[in-house]
Protein backbone atom coordinates (compact mmCIF):
# COMPACT_ATOMS: atom_id res chain seq x y z
CA UNK A 1 0.00 0.00 0.00
CA UNK A 2 1.32 3.33 -0.75
CA UNK A 3 1.76 6.15 2.28
CA UNK A 4 4.44 7.17 3.97
CA UNK A 5 5.26 3.68 6.05
CA UNK A 6 5.57 0.88 3.51
CA UNK A 7 7.08 -3.01 3.35
CA UNK A 8 10.41 -3.71 2.41
CA UNK A 9 9.42 -4.55 -1.13
CA UNK A 10 7.90 -1.14 -2.10
CA UNK A 11 10.64 1.63 -3.35
CA UNK A 12 9.42 4.83 -2.09
CA UNK A 13 8.97 7.41 -4.28
CA UNK A 14 10.90 11.12 -4.18
CA UNK A 15 7.36 12.82 -2.42
CA UNK A 16 7.46 9.71 -0.20
CA UNK A 17 11.22 9.97 0.79
CA UNK A 18 11.23 13.92 1.43
CA UNK A 19 8.37 13.58 3.74
CA UNK A 20 9.85 10.13 5.49
CA UNK A 21 12.83 12.84 6.42
CA UNK A 22 10.35 15.77 7.47
CA UNK A 23 8.91 13.55 10.34
CA UNK A 24 12.13 12.00 10.92
CA UNK A 25 13.55 15.38 11.72
CA UNK A 26 10.48 16.22 13.48
CA UNK A 27 10.69 13.41 15.96
CA UNK A 28 14.66 14.29 16.38
CA UNK A 29 14.35 18.51 16.95
CA UNK A 30 10.82 17.51 19.10
CA UNK A 31 12.59 17.98 22.38
CA UNK A 32 14.35 21.34 21.09
CA UNK A 33 11.62 23.20 19.38
CA UNK A 34 9.61 21.92 22.86
CA UNK A 35 12.33 24.01 24.65
CA UNK A 36 12.17 27.18 22.02
CA UNK A 37 7.93 27.46 22.92
CA UNK A 38 7.79 31.40 24.06
CA UNK A 39 7.40 32.66 27.30
CA UNK A 40 3.74 33.70 27.85
CA UNK A 41 2.05 35.16 30.83
CA UNK A 42 -1.56 34.99 31.55
CA UNK A 43 -3.02 38.42 33.78
CA UNK A 44 -6.08 37.59 36.03
CA UNK A 45 -7.28 39.48 39.09
CA UNK A 46 -4.77 40.25 41.35
CA UNK A 47 -2.03 37.36 39.71
CA UNK A 48 0.05 36.99 36.85
CA UNK A 49 1.10 33.33 35.63
CA UNK A 50 4.24 32.80 33.52
CA UNK A 51 4.09 29.76 31.25
CA UNK A 52 6.80 28.22 29.13
CA UNK A 53 4.45 26.40 26.81
CA UNK A 54 2.45 23.68 28.88
CA UNK A 55 5.57 24.33 31.87
CA UNK A 56 4.48 26.78 34.62
CA UNK A 57 7.44 28.65 35.68
CA UNK A 58 5.91 31.24 38.29
CA UNK A 59 2.73 32.79 39.14
CA UNK A 60 2.78 35.77 40.82
CA UNK A 61 0.17 36.47 43.78
CA UNK A 62 -0.72 40.26 44.80
CA UNK A 63 -4.64 39.83 45.55
CA UNK A 64 -6.01 41.64 48.12
CA UNK A 65 -6.57 39.07 50.73
CA UNK A 66 -2.29 38.71 51.12
CA UNK A 67 -0.23 40.30 53.71
CA UNK A 68 1.99 41.05 50.74
CA UNK A 69 3.05 39.48 47.46
CA UNK A 70 4.38 36.33 46.63
CA UNK A 71 5.73 34.09 43.88
CA UNK A 72 3.76 30.57 44.24
CA UNK A 73 4.59 27.93 42.06
CA UNK A 74 8.09 28.35 41.46
CA UNK A 75 9.49 25.87 39.29
CA UNK A 76 12.97 24.83 37.97
CA UNK A 77 12.78 23.38 34.28
CA UNK A 78 10.90 20.57 34.05
CA UNK A 79 8.34 21.53 36.63
CA UNK A 80 10.68 21.20 39.31
CA UNK A 81 9.28 22.94 42.64
CA UNK A 82 12.26 24.77 44.35
CA UNK A 83 10.23 26.65 47.34
CA UNK A 84 7.51 25.24 50.16
CA UNK A 85 4.40 24.20 49.08
CA UNK A 86 2.78 25.14 52.86
CA UNK A 87 1.22 26.91 53.78
CA UNK A 88 -0.37 27.53 50.31
CA UNK A 89 -0.80 23.52 50.22
CA UNK A 90 -1.39 22.11 53.18
CA UNK A 91 -1.61 18.57 54.73
CA UNK A 92 1.46 16.84 53.08
CA UNK A 93 2.26 14.24 55.30
CA UNK A 94 5.63 15.03 57.46
CA UNK A 95 5.78 18.79 56.21
CA UNK A 96 7.00 21.80 58.40
CA UNK A 97 4.31 23.67 59.47
CA UNK A 98 6.74 26.78 60.94
CA UNK A 99 7.56 30.75 59.75
CA UNK A 100 3.83 31.02 58.08
CA UNK A 101 5.00 34.13 56.72
CA UNK A 102 7.79 32.48 54.40
CA UNK A 103 5.06 32.24 51.58
CA UNK A 104 7.45 30.47 48.79
CA UNK A 105 9.20 33.70 47.63
CA UNK A 106 9.19 37.64 48.34
CA UNK A 107 10.23 40.92 48.99
CA UNK A 108 9.90 43.19 52.00
CA UNK A 109 11.27 43.93 55.49
CA UNK A 110 10.88 43.83 59.18
CA UNK A 111 11.00 46.82 60.64
CA UNK A 112 9.77 50.37 58.53
CA UNK A 113 9.90 53.07 60.99
CA UNK A 114 7.97 56.57 59.69
CA UNK A 115 9.63 59.45 61.02
CA UNK A 116 6.81 61.67 62.86
CA UNK A 117 3.81 59.45 62.59
CA UNK A 118 2.68 57.84 66.31
CA UNK A 119 1.45 54.01 65.21
CA UNK A 120 -2.07 53.07 66.48
CA UNK A 121 -1.50 49.35 66.09
CA UNK A 122 1.87 48.17 66.91
CA UNK A 123 3.63 45.26 66.38
CA UNK A 124 3.33 42.45 68.60
CA UNK A 125 6.89 41.88 68.59
CA UNK A 126 8.38 44.22 70.48
CA UNK A 127 11.90 44.54 68.88
CA UNK A 128 10.07 46.32 65.91
CA UNK A 129 9.75 50.22 66.76
CA UNK A 130 7.83 50.59 63.11
CA UNK A 131 5.21 48.87 60.90
CA UNK A 132 6.55 44.87 60.57
CA UNK A 133 6.22 43.92 56.93
CA UNK A 134 7.95 40.51 57.28
CA UNK A 135 6.17 38.86 59.57
CA UNK A 136 2.13 37.85 60.55
CA UNK A 137 1.90 38.62 63.40
CA UNK A 138 -0.63 40.95 65.42
CA UNK A 139 -0.10 44.58 63.92
CA UNK A 140 1.63 43.44 60.89
CA UNK A 141 1.96 45.86 58.13
CA UNK A 142 0.32 44.73 54.37
CA UNK A 143 1.61 45.36 51.07
CA UNK A 144 -1.38 46.29 48.96
CA UNK A 145 -0.85 45.78 45.08
CA UNK A 146 -2.89 48.44 43.25
CA UNK A 147 -1.85 48.03 40.09
CA UNK A 148 -0.74 45.14 37.48
CA UNK A 149 0.04 46.53 34.41
CA UNK A 150 -0.10 45.28 30.82
CA UNK A 151 2.95 42.65 29.73
CA UNK A 152 5.10 43.51 27.64
CA UNK A 153 6.88 41.12 25.17
CA UNK A 154 10.86 41.90 24.73
CA UNK A 155 11.57 38.30 22.79
CA UNK A 156 10.48 34.40 23.02
CA UNK A 157 12.84 34.24 25.80
CA UNK A 158 11.97 37.30 28.24
CA UNK A 159 8.55 39.33 29.21
CA UNK A 160 8.03 42.26 32.04
CA UNK A 161 5.39 43.33 33.83
CA UNK A 162 4.91 46.91 35.87
CA UNK A 163 3.40 46.28 38.94
CA UNK A 164 2.56 48.79 42.09
CA UNK A 165 2.54 48.59 45.75
CA UNK A 166 1.17 50.59 48.41
CA UNK A 167 3.10 49.99 52.00
CA UNK A 168 0.37 50.79 54.57
CA UNK A 169 0.10 50.28 58.66
CA UNK A 170 -1.84 47.27 60.52
CA UNK A 171 -4.79 50.26 60.11
CA UNK A 172 -3.83 51.46 56.65
CA UNK A 173 -2.15 54.37 57.26
CA UNK A 174 0.13 54.75 54.03
CA UNK A 175 3.44 54.97 53.90
CA UNK A 176 5.55 54.40 50.62
CA UNK A 177 5.06 54.03 47.20
CA UNK A 178 6.48 50.96 45.46
CA UNK A 179 7.02 50.65 41.73
CA UNK A 180 8.28 46.98 40.72
CA UNK A 181 9.06 45.46 37.30
CA UNK A 182 9.06 41.88 36.60
CA UNK A 183 10.96 39.90 34.69
CA UNK A 184 11.16 36.51 33.59
CA UNK A 185 13.57 35.78 31.49
CA UNK A 186 15.02 31.94 30.10
CA UNK A 187 18.07 31.22 30.13
CA UNK A 188 20.42 27.82 28.95
CA UNK A 189 20.25 26.09 32.04
CA UNK A 190 16.80 27.90 33.91
CA UNK A 191 14.51 30.79 34.81
CA UNK A 192 15.44 33.94 35.67
CA UNK A 193 12.98 35.91 37.87
CA UNK A 194 14.08 39.11 38.13
CA UNK A 195 12.66 42.65 40.59
CA UNK A 196 13.47 45.99 39.41
CA UNK A 197 11.69 47.81 42.96
CA UNK A 198 11.65 51.77 43.25
CA UNK A 199 10.57 52.97 46.57
CA UNK A 200 9.16 56.20 47.45
CA UNK A 201 8.12 57.56 51.18
CA UNK A 202 4.58 59.29 50.22
CA UNK A 203 3.85 61.15 53.51
CA UNK A 204 6.87 60.31 56.22
CA UNK A 205 10.31 60.32 55.95
CA UNK A 206 11.67 56.51 56.30
CA UNK A 207 13.52 54.65 58.20
CA UNK A 208 14.75 50.89 57.44
CA UNK A 209 15.07 49.39 60.81
CA UNK A 210 18.04 47.27 62.32
CA UNK A 211 16.75 44.40 62.29
CA UNK A 212 17.83 41.05 60.66
CA UNK A 213 14.49 39.58 59.41
CA UNK A 214 14.77 41.04 55.65
CA UNK A 215 14.56 41.45 52.83
CA UNK A 216 14.36 39.41 49.05
CA UNK A 217 13.58 35.73 50.42
CA UNK A 218 13.09 32.54 49.16
CA UNK A 219 11.79 29.47 51.94
CA UNK A 220 12.83 26.12 50.11
CA UNK A 221 11.51 22.99 49.94
CA UNK A 222 11.76 20.45 52.81
CA UNK A 223 14.23 18.33 51.06
CA UNK A 224 16.62 20.93 50.83
CA UNK A 225 17.31 21.28 54.43
CA UNK A 226 20.74 20.99 55.70
CA UNK A 227 19.29 19.63 58.85
CA UNK A 228 18.34 16.53 56.98
CA UNK A 229 20.95 13.89 56.48
CA UNK A 230 19.83 13.50 52.86
CA UNK A 231 19.16 17.05 52.20
CA UNK A 232 20.68 19.44 50.15
CA UNK A 233 23.30 22.07 50.07
CA UNK A 234 24.12 26.44 49.90
CA UNK A 235 26.86 27.74 47.61
CA UNK A 236 28.15 30.97 47.60
CA UNK A 237 29.40 33.13 45.42
CA UNK A 238 32.94 33.52 47.47
CA UNK A 239 33.03 30.09 46.95
CA UNK A 240 31.67 28.60 50.14
CA UNK A 241 29.65 25.33 49.97
CA UNK A 242 27.85 23.63 52.93
CA UNK A 243 26.74 20.31 52.97
CA UNK A 244 23.64 18.34 54.45
CA UNK A 245 23.98 17.56 58.31
CA UNK A 246 25.25 21.09 59.02
CA UNK A 247 22.81 22.94 61.82
CA UNK A 248 22.52 26.82 62.51
CA UNK A 249 25.57 29.06 62.83
CA UNK A 250 26.57 28.75 58.89
CA UNK A 251 29.59 30.18 57.75
CA UNK A 252 27.68 32.20 55.31
CA UNK A 253 24.99 33.53 57.74
CA UNK A 254 25.16 37.30 58.01
CA UNK A 255 28.16 38.03 55.18
CA UNK A 256 28.13 39.88 52.40
CA UNK A 257 27.51 38.34 48.81
CA UNK A 258 27.04 38.36 45.78
CA UNK A 259 24.53 35.76 45.27
CA UNK A 260 23.31 32.16 47.45
CA UNK A 261 21.81 29.04 46.13
CA UNK A 262 19.95 26.49 47.82
CA UNK A 263 20.04 23.11 45.99
CA UNK A 264 18.92 19.51 46.51
CA UNK A 265 16.73 16.51 45.18
CA UNK A 266 13.16 16.64 43.48
CA UNK A 267 12.28 13.09 43.08
CA UNK A 268 15.46 11.25 41.30
CA UNK A 269 16.76 14.73 39.79
CA UNK A 270 18.52 17.77 41.22
CA UNK A 271 17.34 21.21 40.77
CA UNK A 272 18.10 24.50 43.16
CA UNK A 273 17.19 28.13 43.80
CA UNK A 274 19.57 31.40 44.00
CA UNK A 275 19.50 34.67 45.04
CA UNK A 276 21.16 37.51 43.77
CA UNK A 277 21.81 40.87 45.01
CA UNK A 278 22.71 43.33 41.63
CA UNK A 279 25.90 45.13 42.33
CA UNK A 280 24.13 48.67 41.12
CA UNK A 281 22.08 48.07 44.72
CA UNK A 282 23.38 51.54 47.12
CA UNK A 283 23.23 49.17 50.06
CA UNK A 284 24.79 45.79 49.29
CA UNK A 285 22.88 42.60 51.02
CA UNK A 286 24.09 40.55 53.90
CA UNK A 287 22.40 37.47 53.74
CA UNK A 288 19.73 35.84 56.42
CA UNK A 289 20.46 31.89 54.92
CA UNK A 290 19.33 29.72 57.85
CA UNK A 291 19.87 25.23 57.65
CA UNK A 292 15.84 25.15 58.05
CA UNK A 293 15.44 26.24 54.45
CA UNK A 294 15.24 30.57 54.78
CA UNK A 295 17.66 32.34 52.25
CA UNK A 296 17.39 36.05 52.26
CA UNK A 297 19.50 39.33 51.00
CA UNK A 298 18.90 41.88 53.35
CA UNK A 299 20.14 45.51 52.66
CA UNK A 300 18.98 46.97 55.73
CA UNK A 301 20.94 45.02 58.57
CA UNK A 302 22.94 46.66 60.53
CA UNK A 303 25.33 45.84 64.05
CA UNK A 304 22.05 45.27 66.66
CA UNK A 305 20.95 42.84 63.82
CA UNK A 306 23.61 40.09 65.26
CA UNK A 307 25.14 40.14 61.15
CA UNK A 308 28.68 39.07 61.56
CA UNK A 309 29.18 41.12 58.18
CA UNK A 310 27.33 44.37 60.16
CA UNK A 311 29.76 44.63 63.21
CA UNK A 312 30.61 48.29 63.47
CA UNK A 313 27.64 49.73 61.04
CA UNK A 314 24.88 51.50 62.47
CA UNK A 315 24.13 54.10 59.98
CA UNK A 316 20.41 53.03 59.03
CA UNK A 317 19.03 53.36 55.87
CA UNK A 318 16.72 56.86 55.19
CA UNK A 319 14.64 57.84 52.92
CA UNK A 320 13.09 61.55 53.11
CA UNK A 321 9.70 62.22 51.69
CA UNK A 322 9.69 62.04 47.95
CA UNK A 323 13.45 60.43 47.59
CA UNK A 324 13.45 57.11 45.81
CA UNK A 325 15.60 54.16 46.47
CA UNK A 326 16.10 51.50 43.28
CA UNK A 327 17.03 48.47 44.01
CA UNK A 328 17.21 44.93 41.94
CA UNK A 329 17.24 41.81 43.18
CA UNK A 330 16.59 37.95 40.89
CA UNK A 331 15.70 34.71 41.48
CA UNK A 332 17.31 31.91 39.36
CA UNK A 333 15.61 28.48 39.49
CA UNK A 334 17.84 25.70 37.67
CA UNK A 335 18.54 22.07 37.01
CA UNK A 336 21.28 20.83 38.81
CA UNK A 337 23.10 22.20 41.85
CA UNK A 338 24.95 25.36 41.36
CA UNK A 339 27.71 24.39 39.15
CA UNK A 340 25.54 22.21 37.08
CA UNK A 341 22.49 25.15 36.72
CA UNK A 342 25.96 28.00 35.70
CA UNK A 343 24.09 30.07 38.54
CA UNK A 344 27.59 32.05 37.99
CA UNK A 345 27.66 32.90 34.57
CA UNK A 346 23.37 33.42 35.34
CA UNK A 347 24.43 36.33 37.42
CA UNK A 348 26.63 37.60 35.38
CA UNK A 349 23.73 38.32 32.41
CA UNK A 350 21.58 39.68 35.49
CA UNK A 351 24.36 42.20 35.82
CA UNK A 352 24.20 43.36 32.00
Amino acid sequence: MPGVLTDSAHTPSLPETAMRIAILACFILLPALRAAEPITVTKDKGSLEFRAGAEVIAKYNAGEDVAKPYVWPLNAPGNKPVTRPWPMVKGTAGETVDHVHQKSAWFCHGDIIPEGLELKVKSKDTHVKGVDFWSETAGHGKMLCVEIGEPKIHDADHVSVPTRNSWQTADGVKLMEESRILHVRRLAKGYLIAFEIDLTPTEYPITFGDTKEGSMGVRVPDAFRLQVKEGGKIASSDGKVIEAGTKDNLAVWGQPADWHDYSGKIGKDTAGIAVFDHPSNSSRALWHTRAYGLMAANPFAREKSGYPGAKGKTELVKLAKGEHLKLKYAIYTHTGDSVEGEVAKAFEEFKK
